[in-house]
């Protein structure tokens, strides 16, 4: 039986199609794996597996921030160009060594891109 994929929702992909300067995400752990949602409404899921949980950290440091504890979440405000670039992290295939060439790209687009604007809070 195959594990279960890193999942990137239709609405992740509705909500960058309108360009934002921030958007407040929430980054949550639970017993399933990693949530990151926007108002109540998941845009990509990482399950508790191997490959779920390397999505889960490079998608936490694309938006500038750590995953966190089993039980609680971290909110990060971030602009449809970030969360572009961390849709395109959790989308990767990282059995594929050419994926940590892009991986690498995208985390540092997403760095540049949130400059000394993101906020945790």
């Amino acid at each position: 039986m195959q594990q279960p994929q890193v999942k990137v929702t239709e609405y992740a992909d509705e909500l960058i199609a309108t360009p934002r300067a921030h958007l407040r995400l929430v980054l949550e752990q639970n017993g399933n794996g990693l949530v990151l949602s926007h108002e109540d409404h998941a845009l990509v899921e990482c399950p508790l597996t191997e490959d779920g949980m390397l999505a889960a950290g490079f998608v936490a440091q694309a938006l500038g921030t750590k995953v966190p504890p089993l039980g609680e979440s971290v909110t990060a405000r971030v602009s449809t160009g970030v969360l572009f670039r961390v849709l395109g992290v959790a989308g990767l295939d990282y059995k594929k060594e050419e994926s940590f060439v892009l991986l690498d790209r995208l985390l540092e687009e997403a760095e540049r891109q949130r400059g000394s604007t993101n906020e945790s809070v």
